[in-house]
């Protein structure tokens, strides 16, 4: 299973919004295809897939373009509150150790798509963060959203002290972009992956604000969190998270299957269980899709089959004659909204 595929709350999907909104997109336009609206996002009891922050992001990028330091700009609109109850277990921690252990262990609920992975040394630890389960065409972004909102949030924990540096792999354009936005925290970049660097020197050095009791009670907290949304999650949610994830590559059930670590007859039964099977799932998703992106002017059919993981326009067309009875040119969408090819 992808380190990112799990639930989390609405958060980064606001602040991904908020990016979009600010660089002259609307709310729809970066909600598309998501399943989410603007009244769910300001709903603290919203759970959000992985894959609906993934579209998300797509749809930002798709607009906008894969602008270097367009990630970093997300990661920088971050705070302790924005966390939620892991941002303020990451406050109260005992000591730089602690937060390193305690941000980890629970980096399930911080919305990183990245895996955190502890690499320990003699002089320094080294948190990598391991990007190779993210998706390539939003891969960058997100380590550059990861990378910034460390440098944002870290020295509101950790103070002025030195000891705290990153390391990323990100050369040219991207690694000025990243460096204009960390502030004072050095960046080494050309390095051979991504990482936080923290000299051992501080680690046991205490935080300015922990709380031994808050903390522990934060951490139970994060427990409960965790088993909550898993519990409510099942299997048609997670499968629903990765084809929304590859959607453009046209996942087969195989390939869910294979993500999820069981095999293609378990998963079917336990969709059968659920009252849902793979390919309801991914039509139900594709149509929804489809229909609201005919209503944007100006995007063409060949546009929309490749956000659907079609090979051409033809075969979108099939496929969704298959799902209205209509083609899409002449579906009541398209007429409000003409689709150009």
């Amino acid at each position: 299973m992808p380190a990112w595929d799990h639930p989390r709350g609405t958060g980064a999907a606001r602040i991904l919004v908020e990016l979009g909104v600010d660089r002259g997109l609307t709310t729809s336009e970066c909600l598309i295809g998501s399943g989410l609206s603007r009244g769910e996002l300001n709903d603290p009891d919203t759970q959000v897939e992985a894959g609906q922050e993934l579209t998300i992001a797509r749809n930002i990028l798709h607009r906008l373009g894969d602008l270097p330091g367009l990630g970093a700009d997300a990661g920088h609109r971050y705070t302790y509150g924005a966390l939620g109850i892991w941002g303020y277990a990451i406050l109260s921690s005992r000591t730089v150790r602690d937060m390193i252990a305690l941000g980890v262990r629970y980096a399930e609920l911080s919305f990183a798509f990245i895996k955190p992975v502890i690499e320990p040394g003699t002089d320094r630890i080294t948190v990598i963060f391991d990007d190779a389960e993210i998706p390539e065409d939003v891969r960058a972004f997100f380590v550059e959203r990861e990378l910034a909102k460390i440098a944002t949030l870290m020295p509101v924990v950790v103070g002025a002290r030195h000891g705290v540096k990153i390391e990323t792999s990100f050369t040219g354009r991207r690694a000025s972009a990243l460096r204009q936005r960390l502030g004072a925290v050095p960046l080494t970049t050309g390095a051979r992956r991504h990482a936080i660097v923290v000299d051992t020197a501080i680690l046991d050095a205490p935080l300015p604000q922990s709380d031994p009791v808050v903390a522990s009670a934060l951490e139970q907290q994060c427990t409960q969190l965790l088993a909550l949304r898993r519990q409510r999650r099942g299997t048609s949610g997670r499968v629903r998270s990765l084809i929304l994830a590859e959607l453009d590559t046209s996942p087969t059930i195989e390939s869910v299957a294979t993500h999820l670590h069981v095999d293609e007859r378990t998963l079917r039964r336990r969709l059968v269980s659920e009252g849902t099977t793979f390919r309801e799932l991914i039509d139900e998703i594709r149509a929804t899709l489809a229909e609201e992106l005919l209503t944007i002017d100006g995007i063409t059919l060949g546009d929309i089959a490749g956000r659907l993981g079609y090979h051409d326009a033809a075969s979108f067309s099939r496929a969704y004659r298959r799902w209205t009875g209509r083609t899409p040119r002449h579906s009541d969408l398209a007429r409000a909204a003409p689709v150009r090819r």
